[in-house]
Formats: structure tokens, sequence, C-alpha cells
């Protein structure tokens, strides 16, 4: 089944979302790095509004606009992250770590059972195809330097910012 795709606007600049009929498999920056891969995408269909994909992206669109609004912290959306066993691992992971706060690579390891881990969790992590919603914004390095991210340094930083885990402490960057 071909996924359906929309275009939102949003803080962040505009992010394209794709569903299959059933969970949402896709969020995307203009700039990430990790998107699906060109035939892929050749087979996608704009959202018309209509039939299961149409409300699962509706539905995601609005939650979306809750947490720009600060009126939400976690979402309800079903997902289908396409990925390795491991991957989806690390992602429900990423789930688990609370609105406001941040963790670095290793303590994620750490909590997945194997602290020799943290490089293969960095990669799973920048492999996101959902991230806002899987918040790997949310994972900075071991001395709270804010690392990689998909989306940008900029959006990370931003994202962070919005929600409170980071403020500034005489020209430079604390995690909360």
């Amino acid at each position: 089944m071909p996924a359906t795709f929309t275009r939102v606007p949003s803080p962040v600049g505009e992010l394209v979302l794709a569903a299959s009929g059933a969970a949402l498999t896709g969020v995307y920056f203009s700039t990430s790095r990790h998107g699906p891969p060109p035939m892929e995408r050749a087979g996608w269909v704009e959202d018309d509004g209509r039939g299961p994909a149409g409300e699962l992206l509706a539905r995601t669109r609005q939650e979306l606009a809750e947490y720009f609004a600060r009126t939400r912290t976690t979402f309800d959306i079903p997902l289908d992250p396409p990925g390795t066993a491991f991957q989806r691992r690390v992602w429900d992971a990423l789930r688990a770590i609370p609105y406001g706060t941040t963790l670095s690579y290793g303590e994620l390891a750490r909590r997945l059972g194997d602290v020799r881990a943290t490089r293969a969790v960095g990669a799973a992590n920048g492999k996101n195809p959902i991230p806002i919603i899987v918040p790997c914004h949310r994972v900075v390095g071991a001395n709270g330097a804010l690392t990689g991210f998909g989306g940008g340094l900029d959006r990370k930083r931003w994202l962070l910012e919005h929600e409170g885990a980071l403020m500034m402490l005489g020209g430079s960057w604390d995690r909360r």
C-alpha cells in the first residue's frame, strides 16, 4: 500500500507527514538526512482527506498543533516506523523520555541494557523517521552538548527550548 502524505507548516519549518492506512510512518523536515528512498516516494499519494490515512493525518496535524501550542506533551497517534528490531527498541525508548527533559546517548544505551551500545543507539536515533513525535531531539551528548539531529541543530535547539529543556546561562546553553 503506498504512503499517503501531506505537508504541514510548523514553527520549525514545513513538515511532510506520511501514513499508511493504520499508522504514521514518517515525519520529515525539508533538510532530513534520512528520508524515504526516492523509489518509495514515487508511489506516495497526496492526502485528499478521505479514508483511514486521511483521518490519521488530520489527527497528526491536530496533535502537532497542540504540541506547538504547548497544550500537548505526549502523542497518541499509532506509529509504524520502518526499521530494524533494534532501531524500533531505541525509538520506543525515546518515547519514554519525558517532555522537557534530556538524556545522554550513553544513558539511553544503559536503559536498553548495554552501555557499550552507545554508538549503535546514536545511529538508530539518527535514523528515526518520526522526529518530534518520537522525540530523538531529547538525546544529547554526555556533556550536555547538542549533537546530531536530522533536522539540524537549530531545530533541535528550538524544540528543546520550546519544551523548556534548555535555558540560557551566561551566553551558553545548559540543560535543565
